[in-house]
């Protein structure tokens, strides 16, 4: 008999074939050519068979080109920062095909000359925000927050409360990123209580701005007492506040979440925001305030390294002009309509323990701390946790006392299908 090896298809071969050929279309030659030099390694290696090489390459190959996969969010926190915060609206994900190509975002095809980058987008935001003088936007709340350091108060002191130089995730410290801009803290008043009278004793000529750093992510309870921004405003220096979660205006279930409109009303004269947060957009920082102060900050050299792209742009502005986003439809949800889908999914799993279950769901991403949203789940086994991460579709829920949740108020009606067959796929 000869060596079973010398029926291995060639390189070339296996590339030619058409489903391999279409693939490489799409994940590109180089990607696909190294899995087929696996799969025959393998083969050479009695690992598989060789008339079996081109469905192993085809097995092995990634749905896309980025490693990158879709997850179906059932963990009950709206904005989950490790899920990639925000989910974006079908309107937003049109518009970043629109503006996959070539694009008019920083010309004008009417004179053919050049125009004010990304003006779509912030005309957007100026109009969901009127009380704003001025609009930017920066990839990030952070870089809105090292802008305002880096422009307002190079060499000089920012103002702030003890019980506001938060720590948010994987180490992040706001006061490191402050003083990496040059600028001096000077911190007043205690962690639990800080009034206005400690700000304006702490005033002089070094000051570059007062800071108002929202807590987003942990709650001081019992004996605490903070400055109001009105009473800040009232000091005679610029105030910048760190709204955080990218409300742009009150919202009826998170009383105690600060927006943009409010802060600007009270006397801030710059806010700064996420824009993937509860704003339901793309990652980027807002910065909204006065006209003068905003249009600096646009100018300092700084702003180039900050800027935003073009997909980001398109997104945003879909986001404030199109329909309600994920993020608003998951907060606005009757829990009744969870319930009922609960109850029904739970019908078809019946045969595999499911329940439906009522639930608590959270905003999430440093939005709303302690504030708790009614939801409905369905309870599965805790074996079906692993599972379901590492299924296709992924879904990932929460194990609470030994069962599965997969809370709905973060599942789009239309996921309920994947939803149930990642479920029947696992059992």
């Amino acid at each position: 008999m000869g060596d079973p090896r010398r029926a291995i298809p060639r390189t070339d071969a296996v590339l030619a074939e058409p489903r391999v050929a279409k693939a490489a279309g799409t994940l590109g030659r180089d990607l696909v050519k190294a899995v087929v030099t696996d799969v025959q390694r393998a083969a050479r290696n009695g690992e598989i068979a060789p008339g079996d090489v081109v469905d192993a390459v085809l097995a092995r190959l990634p749905a896309g080109a980025a490693s990158l996969r879709p997850v179906v969010n059932a963990t009950g926190v709206v904005v989950h920062t490790n899920l990639g915060r925000a989910p974006l609206s079908a309107a937003a994900l049109d518009a970043l095909v629109a503006a996959g190509g070539a694009t008019d975002v920083e010309f004008d095809l009417a004179t053919g000359e050049r125009a004010r980058r990304g003006r779509g987008a912030l005309a957007a935001l100026a109009a969901a925000v009127p009380d704003a003088g001025g609009v930017h936007v920066v990839n990030n709340n952070a870089a809105a927050l090292l802008l305002c350091a880096l422009a307002l108060a190079p060499g000089r002191e920012i103002v702030v409360s003890r019980g506001e130089l938060v720590e948010i995730g994987d180490g992040f410290r706001i006061p490191d990123l402050l003083a990496a801009t040059g600028a001096r803290l000077r911190e007043v008043g205690t962690t639990n209580r800080t009034s206005v009278r400690d700000y304006a004793d702490a005033l002089g000529a070094d000051t570059g701005f007062v800071l108002k750093v929202h807590p987003s992510n942990y709650r001081v309870t019992g004996f605490t007492s903070e400055a109001a921004l009105g009473e800040l405003a009232g000091l005679g220096v610029p105030v910048v506040a760190d709204i955080g979660s990218g409300l742009l205006a009150p919202h009826p279930l998170l009383p105690a979440e600060p927006d943009a409109t409010t802060a600007l009303r009270a006397g801030a004269t710059v806010v700064t925001a996420s824009g993937d947060k509860l704003l339901g957009g793309p990652q980027a920082g807002l910065l909204l305030g006065d006209a003068d102060l905003v249009e600096r900050l646009r100018r300092h050299p700084a702003a180039r390294a900050l800027r935003v792209d073009k997909l980001t742009l398109a997104a945003l502005e879909a986001t404030l002009r199109g329909p309600r986003p994920p993020v608003r439809a998951a907060l606005d949800t009757p829990v009744e309509s969870l319930r009922q889908r609960a109850r029904a999914l739970a019908r078809s799993l019946a045969d595999v323990g499911a329940e439906a279950v009522s639930s608590v769901a959270a905003v999430g991403g440093g939005g709303a701390p302690g504030v708790e949203l009614p939801s409905a789940a369905v309870s599965l086994p805790a074996r079906y946790a692993a599972a379901l991460r590492t299924g296709e579709p992924a879904v990932v829920g929460r194990v609470e006392r030994d069962r599965c949740l997969l809370d709905l108020r973060t599942v789009r009606p239309e996921e309920d299908a994947k939803l149930l067959e990642a479920v029947r796929r696992c059992g």
